[in-house]
């Protein structure tokens, strides 16, 4: 009760930004600005592709455009107050408001790293069980994967800002971060933190080791099953259909370990690198994803060529 009368709780936090680079701050947010926008546009070809294009309604494309939307998703839950301070000097962010950010911040990544381990099940299904691919990934099993990839992301990460709310902040206000990131708001309360942060590193690191542990199981059995090819070309193709896959995987969990790995034992490392990696952790992906389908996955290249360029021939090899 004493501390009820000699403390006022605080009403909102203060987000620094990148500490060390506020003279670059209008630089920065032109290079967030065009991330954003790509995103955007990008995602949005790809679903618009996807939707208008027949041959496209496949469990792999549909499972491509709940990526591509959850990935507009995340970019417009950070890219627009990540803006707001490097132009406008808007620092300040309310209470609640920061909690709901970072609540749809982790509930995004983890929805991707569920959509991600969906798409090499369906590549372990296309490639090692091709005969029982469309019995198996039918549209409503599809339907049910997405929905479970959103139920335990919303479960995983709904204690995260109910736990907080049971903490007192009394003096500390200012967020060392461009966004409210779970550990950093945790960091500023005024009572012990050991259940918040027990929780929170638990929550990642089965969401790291059990989605890892999935696709790299997958990716086990396609390449068991390739080398057992007897044609180099049957191997290749094989191979191709994953490319795309595989550089989405690298360019999002290489960031994010980087994040996680820095924030909890890189005592070393500055606190502007951290903030930048963590910061590119969640534009980056959503902004390259769609031009490495685009590029890498024919079928979708040539419908995109098509969409844009009506009148010219597209290419059939």
């Amino acid at each position: 009760m004493a501390d009820n009368v000699t403390h006022s709780y605080i009403s909102s936090f203060f987000l620094v930004g990148i500490p060390g680079l506020q003279d670059f701050h209008c630089w920065i947010g032109i290079s967030v600005c065009l991330l954003f926008s790509l995103t955007l546009l990008g995602n949005s070809v790809i679903i618009v592709t996807i939707k208008l294009e027949p041959s496209l309604h496949q469990p792999m494309y549909f499972f491509l455009c709940m990526l591509a939307m959850n990935d507009m998703a995340l970019a417009s839950s950070t890219a627009p107050k990540m803006l707001g301070i490097f132009w406008l000097e808007s620092h300040s962010f309310e209470f609640n408001i920061c909690l709901a950010q970072m609540y749809f911040i982790h509930t995004f990544c983890i929805i991707e790293s569920a959509l991600l381990v969906a798409m090499a099940f369906d590549r372990y299904v296309a490639i090692c069980i091709p005969l029982h691919y469309t019995t198996i990934l039918t549209t409503p099993m599809v339907i049910k994967m997405g929905l479970g990839g959103v139920t335990r992301a919303v479960l995983m990460v709904l204690p995260c800002p109910l736990l907080i709310k049971r903490l007192p902040y009394y003096t500390k206000y200012v967020i060392n971060h461009t966004y409210c990131e779970h550990m950093a708001v945790v960091k500023l309360a005024s009572a012990n933190t050991l259940i918040n942060r027990a929780y929170g590193i638990s929550v990642a690191l089965s969401v790291m080791i059990l989605d890892l542990g999935f696709i790299a199981t997958s990716y086990i059995k396609i390449l068991q099953a390739v080398f057992r090819l007897s044609s180099q070309n049957a191997r290749s193709k094989a191979l191709g259909t994953c490319a795309a896959h595989v550089c989405t995987i690298l360019v999002s969990y290489t960031p994010a370990l980087f994040s996680f790995l820095t924030h909890r034992i890189g005592k070393k490392v500055p606190p502007s690198i951290h903030i930048i990696f963590a910061s590119l952790y969640l534009l980056v992906p959503p902004t390259v994803n769609p031009l490495v389908y685009g590029v890498k996955t024919k079928q979708i290249r040539d419908r995109v060529v098509g969409l844009f360029f009506p009148n010219r021939k597209i290419s059939e090899n």
